[in-house]
């Protein structure tokens, strides 16, 4: 238990701290390369989603209450069907948002994703909302924020489409490689009594982390 709530809050932490950005090594390459470039892209895709604590604590949520591989599969599944669309839609066709409004948005699917886990909705409204659907269009904003980020490269435009797919291949390999990790860690936690008796607790510090996401992004949007 102290080993799931102390990596939820490194979470909190990392997003008082810095927004996954593009770094300035990654940036300054990717201005100087030109072409077919596969290996490249498909690293730093699965760099930024390895390092995308956002999206991950959105995944950690999801998979939260899900013990049978074949709904994770599904859900994980509706996720990368999303943010693939508009990853690759927003930066094909230069489609310009706020990355601050983006990432606000996905500070608050964190936070809708751990109210859901804590039964909010059916108290509060009396019915549950579609976790498949709300998976699926979390996914297309999740996906709008990897375009903002991608913007950031400069890419050139020889090559863009396959560079792209490149980068959204290594987006899927880094969200598998983090989806193991996350499952590991469930595994061993969720086969310990302290699991049903602390897991509320964990979705309240997930729900802090989204809210303290959406502070963060919103304070710079007002500030840019």
């Amino acid at each position: 238990m102290r080993t799931i709530l102390f990596v939820l809050l490194g979470f909190l932490l990392m997003g008082t701290a810095y927004a996954h950005g593009v770094t300035a090594g990654d940036k300054g390459y990717i201005q100087e390369i030109e072409g077919l470039n596969l290996i490249p892209y498909m690293y730093l895709g699965a760099k930024h989603m390895v390092t995308g604590y956002d999206h991950l604590l959105f995944l950690f949520g999801v998979i939260f209450f899900l013990y049978r591989l074949k709904d994770i599969g599904l859900y994980v599944s509706l996720f990368a069907l999303g943010h693939s669309l508009t990853m690759l839609a927003g930066v094909y066709f230069d489609v310009n948002v706020s990355s601050y409004l983006i990432d606000a948005i996905i500070g608050l699917s964190v936070v809708y994703k751990a109210l859901d886990n804590m039964g909010a909705y059916q108290r509060w409204f009396g019915f549950q909302p579609n976790t498949k659907i709300a998976t699926l269009v979390f996914g297309l904003f999740h996906g709008f924020g990897l375009a903002t980020k991608i913007q950031e490269y400069d890419m050139s435009a020889n090559g863009l489409l396959p560079n792209l797919l490149a980068f959204n291949v290594g987006v899927e390999l880094g969200q598998l490689l983090a989806l193991g990790a996350i499952l590991i860690l469930m595994g061993f936690w969720r086969r310990m009594e302290s699991f049903q008796r602390h897991a509320y607790t964990a979705n309240v510090v997930m729900m802090a982390a989204g809210f303290l996401l959406i502070q963060y992004q919103l304070t710079g949007w007002f500030l840019s």
